[in-house]
């Protein structure tokens, strides 16, 4: 471990323990941060870039891994991309050329979404948040071209200048595949006025955040008659196969304003999918169009540079085939031994839950009893799963066509493998993440915790890491998901995944005043010229809160307990270094806090942390008792 100089704690916990890796560490070109995460990911990607190349050599043994390296190498021919020019999206775009009305679309409706095109209305399949143990028909708001509804607020002053950045960038793209410059003009000005009249109907992100506004269920009729523009009864039934008796809406006010929306607007809307239809598929022609269809995203985070060649095909590759790389990542390089050292770890977390709800203070005894009967059925996996959903045996490349129409022909198959799913049993063992992410979560649907190998290794956890260490780092991102049962959302679901309110009334005013007392702590703290949203961030810092402490009561549990050594890594597993752009744009989308104020804040919430590294009142770091926030 690094030496940390102890009188720098008492100042600032982050500052002093990533004080000198901050003044050194280099952003990488290509990407808007660097840090704790970002190494690891760095070094993964590494890794398994290597062993592919390795693979276009030699040949895996697993059928769906070479399928995934016949993507990855024709990913990587941008020889053959540049050869094949524009071809392969003109046939696309013909199809939304020839449109002329609504009546028009609809015929081709469903294909589009299959084949992930924009649609007015997105389609999904989850739990079914009232009845957890069978897949529903989720629908909701089409994306903004701007990050987050707040960039339109007249008073922000990021929204005009990224509007016109991506206004540039599309204009290039446009006029590359083939639109002159007054054509490619009308089609920007359109998708903005169509773009602009989505943007008073749909959330804001603090809204988003929230859960339990999420469930909407509506009849079939009902959802049907929000337009006479679009038959939706028709394209959920091209989608499913046959006609639900409701739809859960997401975003009930757009969906309401729907009819408004499409109304004597179909020149717009035509000229929004179609700058959409460029936008989603130039990345996947000439080296030329990928380097611009970056630009926006660029400028949203600070990243100077495209990845280059090898990284683009591996991340469209993984992203593509996630869990087969997930799986041959896990086994391969996290194992049968260090998955049962983990899921070990994760049982021992939750019983060290179980007993502090068992000994919870603000609590009543019948709410106590359910959520302990909530952790009794939560659902641990850890490393990689135990098998690979079906879906992966059916995705197959060819390599005589095209990237572009390989990938979007894969995306069919994974589409429809998803809307195959509806009224079906859920799948708890199912992944929705690769087991090669450095990240972890919970599903409040499922009410399941995973953690994939890639972060299952130091500095968040090592053999070669003292029991204190290991608990600041994984220990604490374990009893991090293990809080977000309990977070303002995670509360609201069961020990089976349905929206149920198992609280008491007196318990659930309670809650409510605590988690307030979270979101006044990091409401307005300045970061990166901007302040912290403490409601948009309240789940994440409520897990945070509640993860670090139960993490700390079982590190204490341990013979070689060291509370510095615990703390210190707390902080380590943080650091991160990032651009000003970045910093912000998370600020303005992310649902938690930036991470120096995770390291900081909740350290600041434990009382072990002043004496562990014996602070009071007069150091910068102190903070009075009756100011911590302890939830969990």
């Amino acid at each position: 471990m690094d030496a940390i100089n102890q009188t720098e704690i008492k100042n600032d916990l982050y500052e002093a323990v990533n004080g000198e890796w901050l003044k050194t560490a280099k952003i990488p070109e290509d990407k808007p941060a660097t840090g704790g995460f970002n190494d690891l990911v760095d070094a993964i990607d590494r890794q398994l870039m290597d062993d592919f190349d390795q693979f276009t050599q030699t040949a895996p043994q697993d059928s769906r891994l070479q399928e995934a390296v016949k993507l990855y190498q024709l990913a990587k021919d941008f020889a053959r991309r540049d050869q094949e020019g524009m071809t392969p999206l003109q046939k696309r775009l013909e199809q939304f050329t020839k449109l002329s009305s609504y009546t028009d679309y609809q015929k081709h409706w469903a294909q589009f979404i299959l084949e992930g095109s924009a649609s007015p209305v997105s389609f999904d399949i989850d739990a079914d948040m009232k009845n957890a143990t069978v897949y529903a028909l989720f629908a909701a708001a089409p994306g903004l071209i701007l990050p987050e509804k707040n960039y339109y607020d007249k008073d922000n002053p990021q929204g005009p200048a990224l509007l016109k950045q991506w206004s540039i960038m599309t204009k290039k793209l446009l006029q590359k595949v083939g639109y002159d410059e007054e054509q490619a003009d009308n089609l920007i000005d359109e998708t903005i006025q169509f773009d602009s009249l989505l943007v008073p109907n749909v959330k804001i992100a603090e809204e988003s955040a929230d859960y339990s506004k999420m469930y909407n269920p509506q009849s079939l009729a009902e959802f049907a008659a929000h337009t006479n523009q679009l038959d939706l009864a028709k394209v959920i039934s091209e989608l499913i196969g046959t006609q639900p008796e409701k739809v859960i809406v997401t975003e009930p006010k757009y969906m309401a304003a729907l009819d408004q929306i499409l109304k004597d607007h179909f020149a717009i809307f035509k000229s929004w999918l179609i700058v959409n239809e460029v936008l989603g598929q130039a990345g996947l022609l000439t080296d030329e169009l990928r380097t611009i269809s970056g630009e926006y995203s660029r400028a949203l985070s600070g990243s100077k540079k495209p990845v280059n060649h090898r990284k683009f095909a591996f991340y469209l590759t993984r992203g593509i085939f996630s869990q087969v790389v997930g799986d041959y990542y896990g086994r391969k390089y996290f194992g049968e031994t260090a998955k049962a050292d983990v899921a070990h770890m994760v049982k021992q977390m939750v019983d060290v839950y179980k007993h502090r709800l068992a000994h919870n203070e603000w609590l009543g005894e019948t709410t106590k009893q359910k959520a302990i009967t909530k952790l009794n059925h939560l659902g641990i996996q850890v490393g990689y799963p135990d098998q690979i959903p079906d879906l992966y045996n059916h995705l197959t490349v060819d390599p005589h066509e095209s990237l572009l129409e390989n990938v979007t022909q894969l995306g069919v198959v994974a589409n429809r493998e998803l809307f195959s799913r509806w009224n079906q049993p859920v799948d708890r063992l199912r992944w929705e993440m690769s087991a090669a992410t450095v990240n972890a979560y919970y599903h409040p649907f499922k009410n399941i915790i995973v953690f994939p190998a890639a972060i299952l290794q130091a500095p968040f956890y090592s053999l070669k890491q003292t029991s204190s260490e290991n608990y600041g780092g994984i220990g604490a991102v374990i009893a991090h998901e293990i809080s977000h049962a309990f977070d303002n959302n995670g509360a609201l679901f069961d020990e089976y995944g349905n929206l149920n309110n198992w609280w008491t009334t007196e318990d659930t005013e309670h809650f409510q005043k605590l988690a307030q007392k979270m979101i006044n702590e990091f409401n307005g703290l300045p970061f990166a010229g901007q302040k912290v949203n403490g409601k948009l961030t309240v789940s994440e810092n409520i897990a945070d809160g509640g993860g670090l402490s139960c993490a700390l009561a079982a590190a204490q549990e341990e013979t070689d307990y060291s509370g510095q050594e615990f703390f210190i890594n707390w902080a380590r597993i943080w650091r991160m270094k990032a651009t000003t752009q970045y910093m912000q744009l998370l600020l303005s989308i992310d649902v938690h806090a930036p991470n120096k104020l995770r390291a900081n804040v909740q350290a600041q919430n434990q009382d072990e942390f002043f004496k562990v590294f014996d602070i009071h009142e007069d150091d910068p770091m102190w903070k009075p008792a009756e100011e911590r926030v302890n939830i969990w």
